[in-house]
């Protein structure tokens, strides 16, 4: 470990530890999530006139809710590393892993955001690292390839 580890300095453990995530899709999607549940209740309380019935009124309301709630899921992307391993929060899917699983780190030039090869053989996504973030992302895929390389790797035998 570095002197600044713990510290909260730069280069230290809570710096090292940061979250993982998108830094323009995260708040757009969760101002999105906001904006269409709120959209559709004003909408759905504010109309007046034929088709304001109450059952019009619930469909449009829950049809603003399930769009927010679909948002914010994708808001919520996210990967969360620690000392341990990392937790990968996609869309429809948490997964635990501890540093030895990933094998590979691989953000290639086609690719939405990280993969990682696991040692069973699966490849995970991490929407938390997004090209779309531009050079932010490819200093967090930078990041999260240090704390493999650092964490993960089982020592050499020979």
């Amino acid at each position: 470990m570095d002197g600044h580890a713990g510290t909260g300095e730069p280069g230290g453990d809570a710096e090292r530890f940061r979250t993982f995530r998108g830094r323009f899709g995260t708040p757009v999607a969760y101002g999105l999530a906001l904006l269409s549940a709120g959209g559709c209740a004003f909408v759905a309380l504010s109309a007046t006139g034929q088709g304001a019935d109450t059952a019009n009124r619930v469909a449009i309301i829950v049809f603003g809710l399930l769009g927010g709630l679909i948002a914010w899921r994708f808001g919520a992307v996210r990967a969360e590393p620690d000392p341990e391993g990392l937790t990968v929060v996609n869309y429809a899917s948490r997964r635990r892993l501890a540093w030895p699983e990933i094998v590979t780190v691989r953000f290639g030039s086609g690719d939405p955001w990280v993969h990682l090869d696991l040692a069973d053989g699966d490849v995970l996504a991490v929407m938390g690292i997004q090209r779309a973030d531009g050079e932010h992302g490819m200093a967090e895929a930078r990041r999260l390839v240090a704390l493999v390389r650092e964490l993960g790797e089982a020592p050499d035998p020979h």
